[in-house]
């Protein structure tokens, strides 16, 4: 076990990058159905492409967006010709965005009739009843959560600071739920073991029984945000990486770091792509 005092620890979740067939239906879609707002449009610099490690994404259109309220988790979008197709809970690597939302109830019946296709409808969790999820898949295969976190959960989760509010959740899947945790085995965040539990969304995405469980755990970030770590049906695939781009899909997380310098980009036992931001422990 690293010691926690010393450890680099993870704490917000900063951005989550896309690559997408299609920017200008990202961008009409999330504006228009979730309210969120364009904060930036252009092109893939040759530095952001170099500390992505995919230098043929250099003068690539991107997009990036924001909830309604300016909360600074980033989603950024980068033009990918071969992501078209690509569908999130069948293959290995980044999967689930989860977005915290005011009522998820409205927003089930704001987006009936979006280009969001509702593949679970609003249910309180069974263990947590003042938490209400539905889960959602998006224009470019991506899946998302929105969760509405009451009070009494006795969890330190995020609360939504506009109708559709910030990322706090992000999701990777792998083979094996144990292997994923390897990546985390440096830091000081607690994690909760895997437990396994049905979880439908995977089971119906992958051809599966109702019934079938599903292993995964949880490594717990600052800013009442979680990582989770989730294991797949072997029927699962591994994710398309084009040559000198990133996987196609949900690609990579940057986290802000405490206790390290600099920026590092990692790539976790799915080949997820994890990226680093240090902050200095004496700016905390």
């Amino acid at each position: 076990m690293p010691d926690t005092r010393t450890a680099p620890f993870l704490e917000r979740i900063l951005e989550v990058t896309y690559t997408v067939p299609d920017l200008d239906l990202i961008e009409s879609t999330y504006t228009r159905w979730l309210g969120y707002r364009v904060t930036e449009r252009g092109t893939i610099s040759e530095s952001t492409a170099r500390g992505w490690e995919a230098p043929a994404l250099v003068g690539r259109r991107q997009l990036a967006l924001e909830p309604a309220h300016g909360e600074s988790v980033v989603l950024r979008f980068v033009a990918e010709p071969l992501a078209a197709g690509w569908q999130a809970l069948k293959t290995f690597g980044w999967n689930v965005s989860e977005i915290v939302v005011e009522d998820v109830d409205a927003l089930a019946a704001r987006l009936a009739d979006s280009p969001f296709r509702i593949i679970g409808a609003p249910a309180s969790l069974a263990r947590f009843p003042m938490i209400r999820a539905m889960q959602v898949v998006g224009p470019a295969g991506e899946c998302l959560y929105f969760t509405q976190v009451g009070a009494g959960s006795g969890l330190e989760l995020a609360r939504a600071q506009a109708p559709v509010g910030r990322v706090f959740i992000v999701v990777a899947a792998g083979p094996d739920v144990h292997r994923l945790f390897d990546m985390y085995a440096a830091f000081g965040n607690e994690v909760d073991t895997p437990v396994s539990t049905c979880v439908q969304v995977i089971s119906r995405a992958n051809d599966l029984p109702a019934d079938t469980l599903h292993a995964h755990g949880l490594v717990k970030l600052g800013n009442g945000s979680l990582i989770e770590l989730d294991e797949y049906p072997a029927v699962a695939t591994s994710r398309i990486v084009p040559s000198g781009g990133l996987p196609v899909g949900m690609a990579l997380v940057e986290f802000e770091t405490r206790g390290m310098q600099g920026s590092v980009l990692l790539r976790g036992a799915a080949n997820e792509c994890i990226r680093l931001v240090g902050t200095n422990l004496e700016d905390q």
